[in-house]
């Protein structure tokens, strides 16, 4: 018996009056408590699904009815409202808006981002310098972005068309016409995220096995040939990862966007969530409002899901391959 492993209890009381004395020693877990373990570490969850769940369903619910601040007595209208939207050629407008917006600054982003963090993973001092500035646009608010482009932007005042007043295209009226709207929109938005994405691509370059790379310079091979084989292959999961949120962040934009040009001029910049918001507060249809962003909700949902099963995929394609 004095060969047995002594009760946890006793080793505790041991610790504490000889080298660990002064520690407080742990207390055995009561007996009555251990089938509870499971149920108490699950509360937290539980609670932070149900605060997300409830305002959710609760906008579900509020769809089916016709709130409105001209009716204060809502009826049950069903999936009315989301016929209306989908009837409706402003929300189609709205979507073609969206889904442009969202593609064109992923993808500006993605190849800028990329090519930022190939530049900087050279080890340098202007490459060390250059890592601190690239992320000031990420600390200034969007909004506070977007006006500040705004006065650049300015036809008259602005900085842009005075720097370009020497080559003779100093009157541009960059927010004035639905193209020059919606490309200043997006231009505003590589300039806030497009560190996002060096950065994410930077700490990827920095975590790529360095073997491959030094037997591909062993055996002559060219930068293109390097990039085109390895770096981007092995560097394409991180990069989907920033397409994944940067494209997820620009369906859902909203501050930018209405800050600069609140949607016009016209319709021209007036993606599903400026709608959402005129519907739902300028317009005091809240009902409607409220589908607007459900609908934009289900767009992201699905399109995030198809981009995170092919992550996966390609993720898994990767670990099969020997190393």
């Amino acid at each position: 018996m004095s060969g047995r492993a002594s009760p946890v209890p006793e080793a505790n009381h041991g610790a504490a009056s000889g080298a660990g004395a002064g520690k407080r020693a742990v207390r055995a877990v009561p007996a009555w408590r251990r089938p509870l373990r499971p149920y108490l570490l699950i509360v937290p969850a539980l609670l932070l699904t149900g605060g997300i769940l409830y305002p959710f369903g609760l906008g579900l619910y509020y769809t089916v009815f016709d709130f409105a601040a001209s009716k204060p007595q809502p009826d049950l209208v069903g999936i009315e409202n989301y016929r209306r939207i989908f009837t409706q050629s402003s929300f189609w407008d709205s979507a073609r808006v969206t889904v442009a917006y969202a593609i064109g600054a992923a993808a500006v982003e993605t190849v800028l981002g990329v090519a930022v963090a190939l530049l900087l993973h050279r080890a340098s001092f202007v490459g060390r310098v250059l890592e601190k500035i690239l992320i000031l646009p990420l600390m200034i608010a969007p909004v506070i972005a977007a006006i500040m482009w705004k006065l650049m932007l300015q036809p008259s005042v602005g900085v842009i068309n005075h720097l370009l007043k020497p080559f003779g295209l100093g009157g541009v009226q960059w927010t004035d016409t639905p193209t020059g709207a919606l490309l200043s929109s997006i231009t505003v938005d590589v300039w806030v995220y497009t560190p996002f994405v060096a950065i994410l691509a930077l700490a990827g370059l920095r975590s790529l096995p360095a073997s491959p790379f030094e037997a591909a310079a062993v055996d002559g091979a060219g930068w293109w040939f390097t990039f085109r084989r390895l770096t981007l292959p092995m560097l394409w999961p991180y990069v989907l990862v920033a397409v994944i949120f940067r494209f997820m962040d620009s369906l859902k934009v909203f501050d930018i966007i209405y800050a600069l040009t609140e949607g016009g001029p016209g319709d021209s910049t007036m993606v599903l969530q400026i709608r959402a918001y005129l519907e739902a507060i300028r317009f005091q249809r809240y009902s409607f409002g409220i589908s607007y962003m459900v609908v934009l909700w289900a767009v992201v949902y699905l399109v995030t899901m198809v981009l995170v099963r092919y992550l996966g995929r390609i993720q898994n394609r990767a670990a099969e391959v020997p190393g």
